[in-house]
């Protein structure tokens, strides 16, 4: 746990990166959230108690707070993915447990203008292998609705396992929502993932049908 004390690293492949959270994103953050909400809105857990889009800067500068303290207790990775050197989205792993079982939980979202340029899929690739042969977790996960259809095929296209339905795991714009269980773990991915994902696009582009990119 030594090794989460802190921000996670700066990661990068070609234009994609992952880098720390900062409080100086505010406001790329409050543009980009508001620019997709409705985008957003039928996949982002939420309190049932307040709405998950506001127009000020509290919500941001509490959850940058909240995930600061939950990496220096070694309980979350925080990144901003980014493209081209901008602001992108986020990619958070969270509800990190340890001892017998160092698993963890992944989410992500993704600008929509920026959809569809294989920036989620690379993202996350970089963070499982960060999180696999760095930190040293075991297993990840990732929860998604049945009926979000793109971040389904991001997890599937990298080799997660389908393991299940979770009944009624989070509240989501306005009720309580079933998920789909997907997994890895370490030993699903020996030479890391980031080089499967790699190798499964040269090989798509070399027989002349590109991997759909999301």
């Amino acid at each position: 746990m030594d090794r989460l004390r802190g921000w996670p690293a700066t990661l990068n492949e070609g234009p994609v990166g992952l880098r720390p959270l900062r409080l100086s994103d505010v406001r790329v953050w409050r543009e980009t959230r508001l620019r997709n909400a409705n985008w957003l809105r039928p996949w982002e857990p939420s309190n049932p108690e307040t709405p998950l889009f506001r127009t000020g800067l509290g919500p941001y500068i509490s959850m940058v707070g909240t995930l600061r303290r939950e990496a220096r207790q070694g309980l979350a990775l925080p990144w901003v993915v980014t493209y081209e050197g901008r602001f992108a989205g986020q990619l958070t792993v969270g509800a990190l447990v340890w001892g017998s079982a160092r698993s963890a939980q992944v989410g992500y979202w993704i600008d929509g203008a920026l959809a569809g340029r294989g920036i989620t899929p690379t993202a996350l690739a970089m963070a499982v292998d960060h999180c696999f042969f760095t930190t040293g977790l075991h297993r990840l996960e990732a929860n998604i609705r049945p009926e979000n259809q793109a971040s389904r095929r991001v997890v599937e296209k990298l080799g997660f396992r389908e393991e299940g339905i979770r009944r009624r795991q989070l509240h989501i714009d306005g009720a309580w929502r079933d998920h789909i269980c997907y997994a890895l773990t370490v030993e699903d991915v020996p030479g890391g993932l980031l080089v499967q994902w790699r190798r499964a696009r040269e090989s798509a582009a070399r027989g002349g049908s590109p991997v759909e990119e999301v």
